[in-house]
């Protein structure tokens, strides 16, 4: 039997829980679209939420908030569909990194979500996440991706 590489990643097919890589590279692709939609929503449904953490430097916080998440639901939306998933990858890795500096300042600052304080392992955690929000969408940069 010939082995092919993988459409996804251009490996020879290699399985991973009975499932070869395009099959993965194919569900996360949906699971992150449907994940930055409902946050995207989320938005729009609590933006007291959103404000908290949000950098007091920031002028307009609520229109800051509601074109973030409306970016959100367009970017998870783009990235569903073959022609779009590329360029709304891109833009995922754009707005990560453009909301990395107020991760940090909720950090500094010692923001409090919903008046409770911020464990420091949430620090440690969500920090270095958004990198691996970052490789994840550059998954999806290539334009030949099926």
């Amino acid at each position: 039997m010939k082995k092919t590489n993988c459409v996804a990643c251009n490996f020879k097919k290699c399985y991973v829980s009975g499932m070869n890589k395009a099959k993965i590279k194919y569900v996360l692709k949906w699971v992150m679209g449907l994940i930055y939609i409902v946050a995207g929503i989320n938005h729009f449904i609590k933006p007291e939420f959103y404000k908290q953490l949000m950098p007091s430097y920031l002028p307009f916080h609520y229109e800051l908030i509601a074109l973030s998440g409306g970016i959100e639901i367009l970017l998870g939306i783009g990235l569903l569909f073959s022609k779009t998933t590329s360029w709304s990858a891109w833009g995922i890795i754009v707005l990560l990194i453009a909301v990395f500096p107020a991760n940090i300042y909720m950090w500094t600052n010692h923001i409090q979500i919903d008046g409770h304080p911020t464990p420091i392992l949430f620090h440690y955690i969500r920090l270095p996440m958004q990198f691996l929000l970052i490789y994840c969408a550059f998954l999806y940069t290539k334009t030949d991706f099926k």
